[in-house]
């Protein structure tokens, strides 16, 4: 068999090409369904642009709305992270007895100037302490 070393290339290029595409449409049809603010029907139309003209319908929907989907994607992992920083909080706060309020501020002023909390966060967990 005769293949060139050029037509091996050219092979792993559009193979790589073709699997971009299927990023890109599955990132695409990810950010439909994960928007909150479009309508049912405007899923369901872009949706269906998207399946039934792939690359047209995908071109219109990245100049229609591209500069939302990175926004979108910001408030989202903004949104994780304010979770799983909030977790970590009362995990490690955990249940003290009520004669422990120094371990608690200790405890609170460590992650403090780690930087885990916030300077309101802190203050706001403080006064929860002192008063009960």
């Amino acid at each position: 068999m005769d293949y060139p070393l050029l037509d091996v290339f050219l092979t792993m290029l559009w193979f790589f090409l073709w699997i971009l595409w299927f990023m890109l449409l599955f990132r695409v049809i990810g950010d439909v369904f994960r928007d909150d603010t479009l309508s049912g029907w405007g899923k369901a139309g872009w949706t269906l642009l998207v399946c039934a003209l792939p690359y047209l319908g995908v071109l219109v929907y990245l100049i229609a709305r591209g500069r939302g989907m990175g926004e979108r994607e910001m408030r989202r992992a903004r949104a994780q992270e304010q979770a799983f920083r909030s977790y970590v909080q009362e995990t490690a706060a955990g249940p003290k007895p009520q004669g422990a309020k120094a371990d608690q501020l200790g405890t609170l002023a460590a992650l403090h100037d780690r930087g885990a909390i916030t300077d309101a966060e802190y203050e706001h967990a403080k006064k929860k302490v002192l008063t009960g």
